[in-house]
């Protein structure tokens, strides 16, 4: 039988009776349409084929209990859902792993180097009140939100030079009230 010749519709009642070479042939058939999607999705070659190989797998040990009337849409369909639930693992494998790395993190930070940094936290708090409204708000776009002087002098309408001026004297500021605080180096 040429099973080449056959079309869908003919090779999934045949698949279904156990017969591997329909199998085949819808494997070959849609194996580089499926895994180009599921690249495309992924983006990652080796994910991407172990998707596939999944599916297919899953088609043949399942074939006497599914009910695909439309093989080609079968098939993309589980495909996306297959894609779909491997971004969602992979998303949610990420955040255990930020998850487990703060967790370290916090473990083998001590009590003092908590409240050390929580001291200096309101020692740059309390510098920061000693400096007026512009002087503040210009050295936070330069340090906090790593704005350039040039971005920080069109958003400010000011000049570079007077924008240089603020962070030369927030700093002079900071470094005059931390220079009081006792660092501790390990």
């Amino acid at each position: 039988m040429g099973y080449k010749k056959l079309n869908d519709e003919d090779l999934v009642p045949l698949m279904k009776a156990d017969d591997k070479r329909a199998f085949e042939e819808i494997y070959h058939r849609y194996w580089l349409k499926l895994y180009l999607f599921a690249h495309n999705q992924i983006g990652k070659k080796e994910e991407a084929e172990d998707l596939i190989q999944n599916l297919f797998e899953n088609l043949w040990k399942k074939r006497h209990d599914s009910n695909i009337r439309n093989l080609s849409t079968y098939l993309m369909v589980s495909v996306k859902y297959l894609a779909l639930a491997h971004i969602k693992s992979m998303i949610n494998l990420r955040k255990f792993q930020e998850y487990l790395i703060f967790q370290e993190i916090y473990a083998t930070t001590s009590a003092e180097d908590i409240i050390n940094y929580s001291d200096l936290q309101k020692a740059v708090e309390n510098a920061m009140k000693t400096l007026p409204e512009k002087t503040v708000e210009v050295f936070k776009m330069s340090r906090y939100d790593k704005k350039s002087v040039k971005e920080i002098a069109g958003y400010l309408n000011l000049s570079e030079k007077a924008v240089e001026y603020h962070i030369t004297k927030s700093l002079k500021v900071l470094k005059a009230e931390l220079n009081t605080f006792n660092f501790n180096a390990n």
